[in-house]
């Protein structure tokens, strides 16, 4: 296969497939709200074409590290499709923050360079989010004065698919307490949790917005509140076996070579400390979706709306925590993945292992270290 048809597969499989984490789908969002008012007075990049491309976090690969001055294993790949009506015609790329960055954002877009430009400034923090999830991306430019429409905040419609039946199933406590157990009981949950998946705005949904006793001015934001603990969650559990397997390959993969004894040791210690920082994140993220699911039970099993209602409009504040130490575990495990494929021998120095659990200690860490220099 050619360079150009991977480009062109490669391209529809992010359409169509990939992750809300992984990848924020410009184009996908100007076309499907082009009339929007809410979208065109607040687009995420002012630059018309920036405002359509995709934007990916990429694993680099061997031949890309050299783009950069400094090392590092993800980037954040900006694709400008060619014809934005026609993917097969293939995209331009960028990398946030490659050699000469500055320079090809002024040459292709014609964006003022410097923190007193917004587009500038929004793409320097998406390479600092350690994912693209909606939940955490909101937050982390809402804290730096920016707040894009909210159509940009969508779990992508692959995301909406695999997430369905956990959804329902979370969801069916609260038609249970609604209609007990009616024979259109699982159907009605299957719909509820879809059009909360969706951001569906449907008559049928006000009866949930006055269950929740949300005024219409908070319903938006109470149902995105809810739909990301339905996210986590669900990355949670999907990650969990993930991180089973890829902590047993951490533990037992071995450098090929003579190692000398100061790697020996210091691959030691890191093995020991990416074990305790995997049992950290996730404690602390199972931690926090534990006061989801008190609230969520007090409304379900309490008949407690109120408490409920105000959980999930104070909860943004958590989404820091959640998406970040989330993104960090999904960094190790498929960059681990990437860089060890499976059915394949192990081939890597013991220095080069020891960096890539240098930066795999680092980034699951990352949230504390943030917090402490906050501090």
């Amino acid at each position: 296969m050619s360079n150009q048809q991977r480009a062109i597969r490669s391209l529809e499989h992010l359409q169509n497939s990939a992750s809300t984490a992984r990848v924020l789908n410009l184009r996908e969002v100007a076309q499907r709200m082009s009339a929007d008012p809410d979208f065109m007075a607040r687009p995420m990049f002012k630059n018309p074409d920036l405002n359509r491309a995709i934007i990916v976090k990429h694993r680099l690969r061997s031949n890309e590290l050299e783009e950069f001055t400094l090392p590092r294993a993800t980037a954040t790949k900006i694709l400008l499709p060619i014809d934005h009506c026609d993917l097969k015609m293939g995209a331009r790329y960028l990398f946030v923050g490659q050699k000469g960055f500055d320079e090809l954002l002024q040459e292709t877009f014609n964006i003022q360079i410097g923190f007193d430009s917004n587009d500038y400034r929004t793409l320097r923090l998406l390479d600092e989010t350690p994912s693209l999830d909606p939940f955490l991306l909101r937050e982390q430019l809402k804290r730096h004065g920016l707040e894009p429409a909210r159509c940009y905040f969508d779990l992508s419609p692959a995301d909406t698919r695999r997430m369905l039946t956990f959804a329902q199933h979370e969801i069916e406590p609260l038609i249970h307490m609604s209609i007990g157990q009616d024979p259109a009981f699982a159907a009605r949950a299957r719909k509820l949790a879809h059009m909360i998946l969706s951001n569906v705005s449907s008559a049928d949904l006000d009866p949930l917005r006055r269950t929740l006793m949300l005024e219409q001015n908070q319903y938006q934001e109470g149902i995105f509140c809810w739909k990301a603990f339905l996210y986590y969650k669900w990355r949670l559990n999907e990650l969990l076996p993930d991180v089973t397997q890829v902590s047993k390959q951490i533990e037992t993969v071995r450098p090929r070579g003579v190692v000398d004894i100061d790697t020996r040791t210091l691959l030691v210690q890191l093995r020991e400390n990416i074990r305790s920082a995997f049992m950290a994140s996730l404690r602390r993220v199972r931690d926090t979706l534990s006061v989801y699911d008190r609230a969520y039970q007090g409304l379900t099993q309490q008949q407690n709306p109120i408490a409920f209602r105000n959980f999930l409009l104070q909860a943004p504040d958590l989404f820091n925590e959640l998406g970040d130490r989330l993104g960090a575990v999904d960094h190790v495990i498929s960059f681990w993945r990437f860089r060890f494929p499976s059915n394949r021998p192990v081939m890597i120095t013991g220095d080069e292992l020891a960096d890539i659990f240098t930066d795999f200690e680092f980034s699951l860490n990352y949230h504390d270290f943030a917090a402490h220099a906050a501090a």
